[in-house]
């Protein structure tokens, strides 16, 4: 089994609680949530809401109906992107985001119904709450930013560009797909009103799950319409939550997954975070120690998710991660599909490697990719 430094992508492995609730959701109580009253379904109704109470636990958000259950963090940016902005709308987000925000906005741009404001970071490579500030008009309707950029791991000053928000009465919107599960996360103390996020990232449950959670009085018109379950004798979406949200059946399996990797998760959550943090420190120490390797990560643990950004002297991103892969190591090469964070970096042509730990990630597994690279710098690819 190579080294997997690949965990921003999907985390590996998972726990064998996540991988044991899978298999029960399929096997002991395989229906439909929702649905119907025999014992099976009252079950898989039972591990869903445990999917959402849990999740509602890590976000420290008190009502754990606004939780939607989403197909993953896209679909959920989605939601509440499309969901949020009408024709005329002003959106402000940072140069920073990942493509599950900059397509949706930039098709909606498009078309003409919104215009668009990305933020650059500062040469820090942290987006300026007051460059925020200075970009609201009177059409700014939301305002979006990543918590922990895919590409850097720098961890942005979301809390105090959700006091401009608030000052202003801007919607706002936090992608967390690096950092729930990865760090402590309180949706009322970001003064956010929408949070997304994946399941299969540092939650640790399968593909294929994530979600949103909705700050009260906020309303979103829905993705899609359909059965939930409730209101079936009107041909209108329900108002109540999550239903409104929720149309067809769910990925229960995964739910229930997830769940087991929430519970994994917030029992750990401190001792996750530092482990991943100094290991994340240790390589890129070990790494800005050689010659010719060029690092676009935050020196400080404490400013970056458990990611380090970096290039292996002249070799492009994808030459340098397949040298990697040939000898046992797996990270990511490329554009992380944030063209907007290369383009700041100045990587939009060669893109960069992605090297991100998890919670299995050991220090002899750094030793072993250090020596690699040194390996690879003296003698190339």
């Amino acid at each position: 089994m190579p080294i997997y430094f690949d965990n921003a992508a999907t985390s590996h492995p998972k726990p064998p609680a996540v991988l044991e609730a899978v298999r029960r959701a399929m096997t002991d109580f395989n229906a439909n949530p929702g649905r119907s009253v025999h014992p099976a379904a009252l079950q898989a109704a039972r591990a869903v809401l445990d999917g959402r109470e849990k999740l509602a636990a890590l976000l420290h958000a008190p009502d754990a109906l606004r939780v939607v259950h989403c197909f993953n963090c896209t679909d959920a940016l989605n939601l509440a992107i499309k969901g949020s902005l009408r024709a005329g709308d002003h959106v402000i987000a940072s140069q920073l985001e990942h493509n599950s925000v900059l397509r949706p906005l930039a098709a909606l741009a498009a078309r003409g119904r919104i215009s668009l404001t990305l933020v650059p970071p500062r040469p820090d490579g942290f987006v300026d709450p007051a460059d925020v500030r200075a970009a609201l008009t009177d059409r700014t309707a939301l305002i979006v930013c990543t918590h922990a950029s895919n590409v850097t791991g720098a961890i942005q000053p979301v809390a105090a560009i959700g006091q401009v928000a608030k000052a202003a009465g801007v919607r706002y919107l936090i992608d967390g797909a690096q950092a729930l599960g990865a760090m402590p996360v309180d949706v009322g103390a970001l003064d956010c009103d929408l949070y997304a996020f994946p399941g299969h990232k540092s939650l640790l449950g399968p593909q294929g799950t994530g979600g949103l959670w909705i700050r009260a009085g906020v309303a979103l018109a829905p993705l899609r319409e359909g059965g939930t379950g409730s209101s079936s004798d009107k041909l209108v979406q329900p108002e109540e939550l999550p239903e409104r949200y929720e149309s067809g059946t769910v990925n229960l399996p995964g739910i229930a997954g997830l769940a087991a990797g929430c519970t994994y998760v917030s029992g750990r959550l401190s001792q996750i975070m530092a482990h991943e943090r100094e290991l994340s420190q240790a390589l890129w120490e070990g790494l800005a120690a050689m010659e010719g390797v060029t690092l676009y990560s935050p020196r400080r643990e404490a400013e970056r998710a458990g990611i380090v950004c970096f290039n292996l002297g002249d070799l492009s991103s994808s030459e340098a991660a397949d040298a990697l892969s040939r000898r046992g190591i797996a990270v990511r090469g490329g554009l992380h599909c944030a063209p907007g964070a290369h383009r700041f970096l100045g990587t939009l042509r060669r893109g960069a490697v992605r090297l991100s730990v998890g919670h299995a990630n050991t220090f002899g597994e750094a030793e072993a990719f250090l020596k690699v690279v040194s390996e690879i710098m003296r003698g190339g690819a």
